[in-house]
Parts: structure tokens; C-alpha cells; sequence
């Protein structure tokens, strides 16, 4: 522990730099938790825009903790969430290196498993999304996985970050002796943490899980590309970037299946990397789009096991080079790139950050106040730089009716019960907001033109509704 006392801060000064690096590329969905985190602050709402209550953020705790911080910046009279961001962004990555810190593992693995996870491509491209939190509490779960009570309240938390951390939950508690043999004690710690903010939402929102669960599994696959098969492109499709940032897991992967057929014996770190296996595999029997930031929990979980399982089984010093290679591996993603970056490693948006920053300051000049505008596609940015009301199924619970009626008839009949029981108190009397705009975006030159380095030159058309 006394050797790695220095790990803490060396985590918040990289996490304060890579801030720096990336604060002004940060992704559409990234600013829907900002929007989130902003009416919370300001007006006391769980909204994406205001005035309007919504249940389609994926992370309660991350929106929690990122609209407490917003609410403080108000000493300064307005709210400030990308500040509130930067805030959390070092405060979690103190707390990430504090964990691994506090692990029974040689110093140098502690700062190599940090490095992979503060320096992950796939982390930084969503940064503003949940990412940091579930490399943090994932390796909190690992640290604690000797204190039953102090694992169920983190497990808790791990809930409430994202719910499906479920499954790395249940795999580094059945790996570890201590949690089994107390498994009711850390049960009750993690039901008494979790369970108030879901029944919470289940009445007051109508759904104990955010509504983006209906959403995304709807939108299903981008042009035929699935979770597996972009995940298997990425391993092995020939693009350096992806196939180095990817590397670690696959490591990991074989780390963790040597480790259970030579060892044969349990470990936490052995249930964090079955955790990112199955974490993976679900994902991919989903069938759900192929977001970046969806691959980040089986990489980072993945990454820190062949640190923890693999490093302390080879020689120290094969062990050093090996990891220093690893996360010299994301050279690749920082190199070539302005500072600080206009697009981040991993990106899909139909324009720059800054591009959709303006589209939403001057939508705000050119609609009248109170105007309800329908979405594009894409809402965060825009809804964030205008405050204004945008409109999808992201904001707006009176279009999610049909969307989870649909759902409801596509799945089986268990998973159909359960829909129904998640939705038993929605409101259905709900309507969609009438448009007074339409916001569309086209490719190609235009006159409110963008760019994107995914999708090139693109330009958005406001059309009013009569």
C-alpha cells in the first residue's frame, strides 16, 4: 500500500490532462447526461430538456453525482456541467488509482492497470458518458471482494451506474470465497443501496430501467452490422488502432482461460474477466447496435484481469515490458490528432462537437421561445447549446407508447411478462408534444453546414410545421 501511495494523484493529474485533450470532442450522448446533470441542477428536473420529465438516462449515478457538482458550480452564478465534468472526471480517476492501490498486487501492475484503463481509446470517446465510473467501481468490486458488506454497497452502486454490471456482480462475488461465504450479508448491503432509486423510478417515472432500453434494442443493428461482428472487425479488421486498443482483452481472454485450466482455482480477477466474457456475449445474443462506449466494459474489465491474473505468473521483468507495450499500444489513437482533439478515436455523430455546438446557439436565435422542435436524430448537443425543446423518444415519453408496445410484441412471452410488469405504472394517456419545427440533417453542402470525420460534409434543414 505504501508503495503505490502516490498512485491516487498520478491518476487525477492523467485524468486532468486527457480532460484537456478531449473536453471539446465529446460525443452526442455524452451531452444528453450533460443535459441530464444540467436540469437537475438548475431546475430540479430529471429531464433531458426542460420541462419535461424523461427516464432515458442509462446511468442514475452518474447523473447524480455529475448535476451535484453542476449545482456547486453555481456559486459563480450560472452552472458550468462541462466544468461539473472535469470535476468528476479527475475526482473518480483518484478514486480508481486509490483502488487499485489498495490491491495485494505489485506496484507497477496497480499503475499498468490504471494507465489501461485511464488511457483507453474506447473510455475517452465517450468520456461525459458512464464509462470511468464502471472501470472504477468494476475494480472496487476486485479490491473489496474481502469485505462483504463494503463489496454489497459497491455492487449497489455498480447497479446504479449501469444496471447490467449485474453480471460482473454475480462473477466476482461467486469467485471470491469471503463473498460466498457472506453472500446474504452482501446482498442485503447492495439491495438496501440499489433498490430505493429503482422502485423510486418504477412509480414515479412508470419504468424501474430507463426507457432506453426499449429505444435501443429497437434500433437494432447499424446497416446490418452487428455487436459480435463489429466487435470481431475491431479484434481483427486490419485497423491498427482498433486491433491495439482491443488488445488487452484479448489478453485478458487468455489470461483467464489458462489461469482456470492450469490453476484451477477462483479469483476475483478471474470473475472480473468471466464478467467482461459474458458481459460480451449478452451483448451480442441483444443483438444491439454497435455503440463504441458498449465495448468498453468487457475491454476495461478484460484488461485489468490479464493485469491481475496474468502479470504475477511471468517473470517481473517480461511482466513490465509486456504491459508497457500494451498501453504504448494507444499511441496509435493519440497520434496525428490536434490538441485538444476535434473528434475523439471512436466516432459516429454527423458532426463535430463544436459544428453542433453552433447549430444549437443559433437554433435558439431562430425559433421563438417555448417552440417545440423535432429532433434530427441526434439530440444531445444541439439540445445542450439551444436549452430549447427538442424533440424524440429521448425527451419526450409520450412518443414511447408504440415503441413499447412493439417491443412487448417482438419478445417472448417471458421477457413480454416483464415488460409489462416494468411498465405496469406508465402513464398512457400520454401524447407526444405537437412540433412547431422539424430539424432534419441531409449529407452534402447546404446552407447550415457541418462536418463530421465519420460522415463528411452534412448540413441541417429547419422546417416549420403549419
Amino acid at each position: 500500500m505504501r508503495t503505490t501511495r502516490w498512485l491516487p494523484a498520478a491518476a487525477a493529474l492523467v485524468s486532468a490532462l486527457t480532460f484537456l485533450v478531449v473536453k471539446d470532442s465529446l460525443t452526442d450522448d455524452a451531452f444528453i447526461t450533460l443535459d441530464y446533470a444540467r436540469n437537475l441542477a438548475v431546475r430540479g428536473e430529471w429531464a433531458l430538456v426542460p420541462g419535461m420529465t424523461s427516464n432515458t438516462a442509462t446511468s442514475p449515478l452518474n447523473v447524480a453525482l455529475l448535476g451535484f457538482v453542476t449545482f456547486l458550480t453555481r456559486i459563480s452564478g450560472s452552472a458550468h456541467p462541462i466544468v461539473a465534468l472535469g470535476i468528476v472526471h479527475v475526482g473518480v480517476s483518484a478514486v480508481l488509482g486509490w483502488a487499485f492501490a489498495r490491491m495485494r498486487i505489485h506496484p507497477a501492475a496497480a499503475a499498468i492497470g490504471t494507465a489501461l484503463i485511464l488511457l483507453n481509446p474506447l473510455l475517452l470517446s465517450a468520456l461525459g458518458m458512464e464509462v470511468l465510473l464502471i472501470g472504477t467501481v468494476l475494480v472496487l468490486l476486485v479490491s473489496f471482494a474481502d469485505r462483504p458488506v463494503v463489496f454489497g454497497v459497491i455492487a449497489g452502486l455498480a447497479l446504479l451506474v449501469r444496471l447490467d454490471l449485474i453480471v460482473f456482480v454475480l462473477l466476482i462475488g461467486l469467485c471470491s470465497a469471503e463473498i460466498r461465504r457472506h453472500a446474504l450479508r452482501a446482498l442485503g448491503c447492495c439491495v438496501l443501496v440499489a433498490l430505493p432509486w429503482f422502485v423510486f423510478s418504477w412509480f414515479y417515472f412508470g419504468s424501474a430501467l430507463p426507457d432506453t432500453l426499449v429505444i435501443k434494442q429497437l434500433q437494432k443493428s447499424f446497416d446490418g452490422s452487428t455487436y459480435l461482428e463489429v466487435g470481431f472487425q475491431q479484434m481483427w479488421g486490419g485497423d491498427p488502432m482498433a486491433m491495439l486498443t482491443f488488445a488487452p482483452a484479448e489478453l485478458g481472454v487468455l489470461a483467464v482461460v489458462v489461469s482456470l485450466v492450469v490453476k484451477r482455482r477462483l479469483d476475483p480477477f478471474i470473475g472480473l474477466g468471466l464478467g467482461g466474457i459474458a458481459y460480451f456475449a449478452v451483448y451480442s445474443l441483444l443483438d444491439v447496435p454497435a455503440y463504441h462506449w458498449y465495448y468498453v466494459p468487457p475491454v476495461v474489465s478484460l484488461g485489468v484481469a490479464a493485469v491481475g491474473v496474468g502479470l504475477p505468473r511471468i517473470p517481473h521483468a517480461v511482466a513490465v515490458v509486456l504491459a508497457g507495450l500494451l498501453v504504448f499500444g494507444y499511441a496509435p489513437a493519440f497520434a496525428g490528432r490536434g490538441l485538444p482533439w476535434d473528434a475523439p478515436p471512436f466516432f459516429g455523430n454527423w458532426a463535430s462537437a463544436t459544428d453542433y455546438a453552433r447549430v444549437g446557439q443559433e437554433l435558439a436565435t431562430r425559433i421563438p421561445p417555448g417552440a417545440a422542435v423535432g429532433s434530427p436524430g441526434e439530440i444531445g448537443t444541439i439540445a445542450y447549446f439551444c436549452d430549447c425543446r427538442l424533440i424524440d423518444g429521448f425527451s419526450d415519453q409520450g412518443l414511447l407508447g408504440p415503441q413499447i408496445l412493439q417491443r412487448i410484441d417482438q419478445a417472448d412471452p417471458v421477457t413480454a411478462w416483464l415488460f409489462r410488469l416494468n411498465y405496469r405504472y406508465f402513464d398512457w394517456s400520454k401524447h407526444p408534444v405537437r412540433l412547431d419545427y422539424q430539424l432534419r440533417y441531409e449529407p452534402g453542402p447546404g446552407p447550415w453546414q457541418v462536418f463530421s470525420v465519420a460522415k463528411g460534409v452534412g448540413h441541417f434543414i429547419l422546417d416549420p410545421i403549419r
